[in-house]
């Protein structure tokens, strides 16, 4: 299989996660008869340094003719300090979701019990933790008309949502639940908001075409206490733009470090694959941050090729680091290993050369050569 990949590095630590998952995506290329065409692209602060634009057209358009785009990361204290700035890295992000029509927002959540004692939740509340939010990403409040008065006294930003909108979103979440636990919750405001009723009314015309998956339906309030008092009753939820950003965030602090965790954006044509972390700039260039997110992001990216064998083996790669104590600072600042180091042990556990009996005291903090 060859495959045509668009790689945006970014800010911050973008560059270096990024660049661990191109190493562990080039072991599964090697291991098992594939082929991975890079092409390196501009977009977010970087972008804005160098052209002035935070998506360049060139960026779009490679990313239009690739089959999957990897993504690291953007934003910069710069644009985020000055509330005044015309062009922000973000807009970048933005407008490549809409210009791809990336309109579903995929983030797994799921727990390793070796990092429980990182969790703010309890032991007991951890036990059996796997589920998927399923996010709409390109309409809501965030695309909506925006306007502020000419004193800046008064703003308001519009929130709107079509039938065809939620239709395209909520039929990828009832599948995903088909192959899961069978269990979809949907999360809305509508005892207040007339975009949630709609989303009920459209989600409750669905469901006769899902007859084998329970649906549930929350106000996004409780659902948010829900995931941290009893996250365990979820499976699939679907969910709007907004309340999507809010309550996959809160999710992702479960599993005990946001480094952990990947996502994926999809839509009709191609897909974008990125860690759900931020840029974290405080951390570029020292080798510290943890690059597990956007491998775990790559596996996703298998799977969207059909490469379900590659992916569970980059998976397995990534339980056996944590499960042995190689880890970032995020993590462990004692006991913690470089980010490239982390990169390399998975790279070399999916390449076959990690022996079953490792010392820890031989692995170098930059080398995973094991002596």
């Amino acid at each position: 299989m060859k495959k045509n990949i668009a790689v945006i590095l970014g800010d911050g630590i973008g560059p270096e996660v990024t660049q661990q998952s191109i190493i562990v995506l080039n072991a599964i290329a090697e291991q098992f008869k594939q082929e991975f065409i890079y092409t390196y692209c501009l977009m977010g602060a970087d972008a804005i340094d160098k052209t002035g634009n935070p998506l360049p057209d060139e960026t779009l358009d490679v990313c239009l003719k690739s089959d999957a785009i990897l993504f690291g990361a953007i934003g910069h204290p710069k644009y985020d300090n000055d509330p005044t700035a015309k062009v922000r890295p973000e807009q970048g992000l933005l407008k490549l979701r809409k210009s791809l029509q990336l309109f579903a927002n995929i983030r797994p959540v799921s727990t390793y019990p070796s990092l429980s004692h990182l969790s703010p939740l309890k032991e007991k509340q951890l036990e059996g933790v796997d589920f998927v939010v399923y996010r709409e990403l390109t309409g809501g409040i965030y695309f909506g008309e925006k306007k502020v008065n000419e004193a800046y006294t008064e703003a308001s930003d519009l929130c709107i949502y079509t039938k065809s909108e939620i239709e395209r979103i909520a039929h990828l979440a009832f599948k995903a639940a088909q192959q899961r636990k069978k269990k979809l919750t949907l999360v809305d405001k509508a005892n207040v908001l007339e975009t949630s009723r709609l989303w009920r009314k459209v989600v409750q015309e669905i469901v006769p075409q899902y007859a084998d998956v329970q649906v549930d339906y929350m106000f996004v309030d409780n659902a948010a206490m829900q995931i941290i008092v009893n996250p365990k009753q979820f499976d699939v939820i679907l969910t709007e733009n907004m309340f999507g950003d809010i309550i996959s965030d809160e999710a992702s602090v479960i599993s005990g470090s946001l480094g952990l965790l990947p996502s994926a954006s999809v839509g009709a044509a191609t897909a974008l694959f990125e860690p759900i972390h931020g840029s974290y700039p405080q951390a570029a260039g020292k080798d510290i941050a943890n690059p597990i997110g956007s491998i775990l992001s790559a596996a996703m990216l298998l799977e969207h090729f059909g490469l379900s064998d590659e992916a569970a083996v980059v998976r397995e790669a990534v339980s056996w680091t944590l499960s042995n104590g190689f880890v970032t600072r995020d993590i462990d600042p004692v006991n913690s290993y470089f980010t490239s180091t982390i990169g390399e042990l998975i790279s070399d556990h999916v390449s076959g050369r990690i022996p079953s009996a490792v010392n820890h005291s031989n692995i170098e903090l930059r080398k995973s050569t094991i002596i």
